[in-house]
């Protein structure tokens, strides 16, 4: 930490519905420990509500921010070690916070799935990250935190079993229960409107390499269409968060001296079953409208608790080396991807900033390089995910 602050961690977007149970985490995991912690959004009396609705002591402190007034963010920014938000889309509400943060030598972390603004703000802000000591950590959600740590975990286990990295990672998703939150939808929403005004955009949300500037590596498998995939006996179809996923493991990579190796090749997929009702099924969720024609819950919205607790989610790793031994993974969440197991990686990720991974430097980074196996630790010691090598 490079001088002394005020806050530890400042939760920013308390008031929505992923703040809050970020909040409520923090309350119910760490309420007695020694984090310091604010809860920060645009009214102190909506803010009053949740800290009374979740527990919170009536000691916790108020922040008032507001993503239209750049006087505020900036202000809180300089209070804080790391400033969580949960205030999205992204690209909407989300540039000048970034660039407060990283003038302020603030870490930083979000949820976000928007690849074209996570570029933009690389561009923008790493090298002044760089400078300040900010550490500003992307995508520490459902999207990407279990594939981006579950690639890191098999490529550990390769490189002890083969002395090398493997090239090839398949990302498969098994079962999952609960889908993305409202606010990811609206992040698809935002992308889909900033596209149609600026076309260029699209080369950028096509491109696996869309995060590493400078750097293209070798043709990656597309995940567009559904076919019976040999490895895992069964039938496999376009999975959603794929697109911003992939992006996340190729940075990982650039940003680890590709670590998995210059012509590393990744794609994820969804397993729905083997045989003439596998390819059905894998036929029809291709043809789905992945927002659903505009249902589902919108920013501030989500399920119940029971919900939440019934939601789970599973996903294979297979790596595949070139001489065609493999090694397989599992990452496992215990809660709905969208909301409950999100809010806790964020959370863990945030606290992992602050306490563990003291050594990463400024920039703009993922969770893989900048948070690593510490971050894998305090994720199966306190969010409810696992990660286990299966062969």
């Amino acid at each position: 930490m490079a001088r002394e602050r005020e806050f530890d961690v400042v939760v920013y977007g308390a008031t929505g519905y992923t703040g809050r149970l970020v909040a409520e985490y923090l309350v119910k995991e760490y309420g007695g420990s020694t984090v310091h912690w604010a809860m920060a959004g645009r009214s102190e009396s909506k803010l009053a509500a949740v800290r009374d609705e979740i527990g919170a002591p009536a000691e916790t402190p108020f922040i008032v921010a507001d993503a239209g007034d750049e006087g505020s963010l900036r202000t809180m920014a300089d209070r804080a070690h790391v400033v969580l938000t949960t205030v999205g889309p992204y690209q909407l509400y989300g540039s000048d916070l970034v660039a407060a943060c990283a003038v302020a030598g603030t870490d930083y972390v979000d949820l976000c799935g928007e690849p074209a603004w996570m570029r933009a703000m690389i561009d923008a802000h790493h090298e002044t990250a760089r400078s300040s000591g900010a550490r500003i950590v992307f995508s520490c959600g459902f999207d990407s935190i279990p594939f981006d740590l579950g690639v890191l975990f098999l490529q550990d286990e390769a490189v002890k079993r083969f002395g090398a990295p493997v090239p090839r990672v398949k990302g498969r998703v098994r079962k999952m229960r609960g889908g993305f939150s409202g606010g990811t939808a609206a992040s698809l929403k935002a992308t889909m409107a900033a596209v149609e005004k600026n076309p260029d955009l699209a080369q950028l949300l096509i491109s696996p390499f869309a995060l590493t500037p400078g750097f293209e590596g070798a043709p990656q498998p597309t995940g567009a269409e559904p076919y019976e995939d040999e490895s895992v006996g069964a039938w496999v179809t376009p999975f959603i968060m794929a697109v911003i996923n992939t992006k996340n493991v190729h940075r990982s990579n650039f940003l680890m001296h590709h670590r998995y190796g210059k012509d590393f090749q990744y794609d994820e997929m969804t397993i729905t079953g083997p045989g003439a009702a596998g390819k059905s099924a894998a036929e029809g969720l291709a043809s789905m409208d992945p927002l659903g024609g505009g249902g589902g819950p919108k920013p501030g919205e989500g399920p119940t608790p029971e919900e939440r607790l019934a939601g789970h989610y599973d996903v294979l790793f297979i790596g595949e080396a070139a001489d065609g031994r493999t090694v397989r993974a599992g990452v496992t969440g215990d809660r709905d991807p969208g909301y409950g197991s999100t809010s806790k990686m964020i959370s863990e990720s945030a606290l992992c900033l602050l306490t563990d991974a003291t050594d990463t430097p400024g920039g703009v980074w993922t969770p893989a390089p900048a948070l690593g196996r510490a971050l894998i630790d305090r994720l199966i010691a306190h969010a409810g995910l696992t990660f286990q090598i299966e062969d």
